[in-house]
């Protein structure tokens, strides 16, 4: 009998979706997920990522999320928000490799934002952001048509939240327009106001209409919101012709779930409560909140909130929880704003398991689910945030 001969079996597109080495960007639009997160990985893994990381030593920087699990986090050199960490990437040109627990857009942002001799490593190319989902390059394109000609594209410039696509953000660079992050918003807006008479804002509608009735004085007249999915994005010219804020038809799917409801109740729950929301949040539920602000804000209020102070936090389940610990021993009450939302399902595909194998592989020499943007749109997505970086 002939020796057995190795079969010839290639892996099939789903099997590397679930290995976390193909993506879907259609996939991961809600996040139903009841029940809790799995107890922390076995510590096998937790030895083996601190094995391989070391052996890697500075040729490898690992960028963790506010939203990642404590088990990624434990691993990140530097922590932060999306930009932040695309900028401490940047800031460390001897790290050969980026390793970004985070999801797609951020690594993309990171690859623009670092020398070329650097490669960004996401442990899993299935972690994408329903919101950046939301529009496409085709889409925003058809948009652009529909606004010209209505005749209102030459007067309106593009403002995109961080987070979005490289090509949205290389769209928003072609045609004149600035990046901006939640903690910016308002600034990008007031410049892009000055450049113009209009602003499409990309793909928040929320993050857009919060900025501008709340902190720029503009009404919700003001705000029409553009749909991709119906003919002329479901507005007339006229519509178009008198809005000031053309807001893309997009949304957070963890922030989105946070209900007017969820603040009522959590006021009738915990007597006192201080009620601070993510500007991601519908603009019924940041208007019946005290107070409203960027991840980095959140943290940095729950810092210097008094002892025995009570919070209810509307954002990502992950870092709520993080904080509630953090700051217990100084009797602060943090609680998640609602009951039933839970974790942001698409940052919590990466789990320790995928940063081992990313990080083993890098160690053997196997550089794996590399991140990079092609140069063409590498150049008008980095004008982008260029204008971005140069605001006052």
């Amino acid at each position: 009998m002939s020796a057995a001969q190795p079969l010839d079996v290639q892996p099939t597109p789903l099997a590397l979706l679930l290995l976390g080495r193909e993506a879907d960007p259609k996939s991961e639009r809600g996040v139903e997920c009841p029940g809790d997160l799995p107890a922390p990985s076995d510590p096998d893994l937790v030895a083996r990522a601190r094995a391989a990381k070391e052996k890697l030593g500075d040729r490898v920087f690992v960028l963790g999320h506010h939203y990642q699990r404590d088990e990624v986090i434990e691993f990140a050199d530097v922590t932060g928000d999306s930009f932040k960490l695309a900028r401490d990437a940047a800031a460390r040109p001897e790290a050969e490799y980026i390793v970004f627990c985070g999801v797609h857009f951020m690594a993309e942002s990171a690859d623009i934002l670092t020398s070329g001799a650097q490669q960004v490593v996401l442990p899993d190319l299935a972690a994408g952001c329903s919101m950046a989902d939301m529009a496409s390059a085709e889409q925003v394109a058809e948009c652009w048509d529909v606004l010209t000609e209505a005749g209102v594209a030459e007067v309106t410039v593009p403002v995109s939240y961080m987070n979005s696509s490289a090509d949205i953000k290389a769209f928003t660079g072609r045609h004149g327009g600035t990046i901006c992050t939640s903690s910016n918003a308002k600034r990008a807006l007031e410049w892009a106001f000055g450049e113009g008479e209009k602003v499409l804002f990309l793909p928040d509608q929320h993050l857009g209409r919060n900025t501008a009735v709340r902190e720029m004085g503009l009404a919700l007249e003001d705000c029409v919101v553009y749909n991709p999915h119906k003919p002329n994005g479901g507005l007339t010219a006229q519509q178009l012709r008198d809005a000031k804020m053309i807001l893309w038809r997009g949304h957070c799917s963890v922030h989105g779930r946070f209900s007017l409801d969820s603040v009522r109740e959590v006021r009738e729950r915990i007597p006192g409560v201080n009620v601070l929301v993510h500007p991601e949040c519908k603009h019924e539920v940041v208007a019946a909140a005290d107070q409203v602000g960027s991840t980095e804000y959140i943290i940095k209020t729950l810092e210097a909130a008094p002892r025995g102070s009570k919070w209810a936090i509307g954002t990502e389940l992950n870092l709520v929880r993080r904080l509630a610990n953090r700051f217990a021993a100084e009797d602060k009450e943090i609680v998640f704003l609602d009951r039933t939302v839970c974790f942001c399902s698409t940052m919590n595909r990466i789990d320790l398991p995928h940063l081992v194998w990313a990080l083993e592989s890098l160690a053997d020499g196997t550089v794996v689910n590399r991140i990079e943007v092609d140069a063409e749109t590498e150049k008008y997505a980095k004008l982008a945030l260029e204008r971005m970086l140069a605001l006052p």
